[in-house]
């Protein structure tokens, strides 16, 4: 991709069909994973083409000041209900509109593209930091076994994790950024 989301966001919005294919190339993934919580795989990228052309259509009412993400996936989301509602032969759970809709109709996809957000944020860190914080949050890994791992010394770790975590945390506009 050779533009940032919301460079892409302004470039859709002027006609730029180069800039739905960086747009589907960079959020389609993100999207299809969205819609496979509530549609099967069939469903889900049938109508993971129906948003993208949605998105085409309506690239002219694109916010350039909302995250580009949450737009999509608000689409998503109405595009995700349609469809769960014209399947008038299987009974769908409520739970499962309540979960998709939120209480404001933008909670989950809000809260995906914050997620999206905090990977870039991860992925930017320098190697042992971001190594150390997934050891110890997606494997669940005492630091004395992320040193361990790793070949480096117990404060190492202390070290990275904390540094890693002040910078995800400048990074996501939380405090300042540390080194």
């Amino acid at each position: 991709m050779t533009s940032g989301p919301s460079a892409i966001g302004d470039r859709l919005a002027t006609g730029d069909r180069l800039a739905l294919e960086e747009c589907y190339a960079a959020l389609g993934p993100l999207v299809l994973s969205y819609l496979r919580r509530y549609l099967g795989r069939e469903d889900a990228e049938d109508v993971l083409q129906r948003v993208f052309i949605e998105v085409w259509r309506s690239a002219d009412r694109f916010d350039p000041t909302r995250s580009i993400e949450a737009w999509v996936l608000g689409i998503a989301r109405k595009r995700a209900i349609d469809s769960l509602r014209q399947r008038r032969a299987t009974v769908v759970p409520i739970d499962t509109l309540r979960g998709l809709a939120g209480e404001d109709g933008r909670d989950v996809a809000d809260r995906l593209a914050f997620a999206a957000e905090v990977r870039a944020a991860v992925a930017s860190l320098p190697a042992g930091q971001r190594a150390a914080l997934h050891l110890a949050y997606f494997e669940s890994r005492t630091q004395g076994e992320i040193a361990a791992e790793l070949g480096v010394p117990l404060n190492t770790v202390k070290s990275w994790t904390a540094r890693g975590l002040r910078r995800l945390a400048g990074s996501l506009g939380y405090g300042a950024e540390g080194s």
